[in-house]
């Protein structure tokens, strides 16, 4: 009775725990430069998935097709889409990054239309809009650095396009493994492979958790991760992108929840009631659609 809701789950499940994740790097953060952390994020994801190897996953999917699309993800996606967001901070400012990155579902609905000739119904289309301008509303805080040049747009504009089209090649991918875990073990595996290889090139010496423990925030961020692209997988092996996309997307949602009721950073505000007023109708209007 209740199957349609179960993408809604997954994916707003997706969505609680990047947000999860994005306060554990914010605390490991303190202790370490982003491209260290990113390594040992990526790197513990990987871990996670290669230790449900012998239980979750058949050796005949390595023959498959749905591993060179899982390979072709993984150059792209989490590692490059995490860098681009990081030059888009360095340029922009976090206010401007975070704002331009909420069109993600946008971009989502066009792979998903285009791509994989998914139908895009108005219920999907409006609750698309509301998320989209909710999550705009709650990124904005009212100072932008005023001198950055136009081409850095393109920073947070390609993460955002980068992360619709790993979700949308990696939905392909599961047509041909149904496996949400050998997707998610494959693409890891590669962009930790990219990770090793940027940090070597940086001539940067590897982590050392016996001098500073405060880098175990990010292993704790890479576990969450992983188990969120389970979640995100789940839902797109048995959902289409236009949906699951918009409603990952409230993840800066439940972060401000998140700030607000456990780690006390954050206070409400007339924009964040907002913010909600939009984001809850939005995901209404995308469950009923199911």
């Amino acid at each position: 009775m209740y199957e349609h809701l179960l993408p809604v789950a997954y994916s707003l499940g997706a969505g609680f725990l990047f947000a999860l994740g994005t306060h554990f790097i914010s605390l490991g953060m303190r202790h370490s430069d982003p491209q260290t952390g990113a390594l040992i994020d990526i790197g513990a994801s990987t871990l996670c998935f290669w230790l449900l190897l012998p239980f979750l996953i058949e050796w005949h999917y390595w023959l498959t097709a749905a591993t060179a699309i899982f390979i072709a993800v993984g150059f792209f996606r989490p590692f490059m889409s995490a860098s681009l967001g990081a030059w888009g901070v360095r340029y922009l400012g976090p206010t401007l990054t975070s704002t331009v990155s909420a069109t993600t579902p946008f971009f989502g609905a066009g792979f998903g239309v285009l791509l994989l000739g998914e139908h895009l119904t108005l219920p999907i289309a409006a609750g698309t809009a509301a998320i989209i301008f909710g999550m705009v509303l709650l990124s904005y805080r009212g100072k932008v650095k005023v001198a950055w040049p136009v081409w850095a747009l393109l920073f947070p504009l390609g993460a955002a396009i980068v992360r619709a089209g790993a979700n949308s090649f990696n939905k392909v991918g599961l047509e041909f493994v149904p496996s949400p875990y050998y997707a998610g073990l494959v693409t890891f595996t590669v962009s930790f492979i990219i990770a090793l290889g940027v940090q070597g090139a940086r001539g940067v010496a590897m982590p050392n958790f016996r001098t500073s423990p405060g880098l175990l925030w990010f292993v704790a961020a890479g576990i969450i991760h992983a188990l969120a692209v389970t979640f995100v997988n789940f839902a797109l092996q048995i959902s289409d992108v236009i949906i699951v996309l918009p409603l990952i997307s409230t993840y800066p949602l439940f972060a401000l929840l998140l700030s607000l009721l456990v780690f006390k950073r954050e206070i409400l505000s007339a924009r964040t009631i907002v913010a909600v007023s939009l984001v809850i109708p939005g995901v209404l209007l995308i469950a009923i659609s199911r």
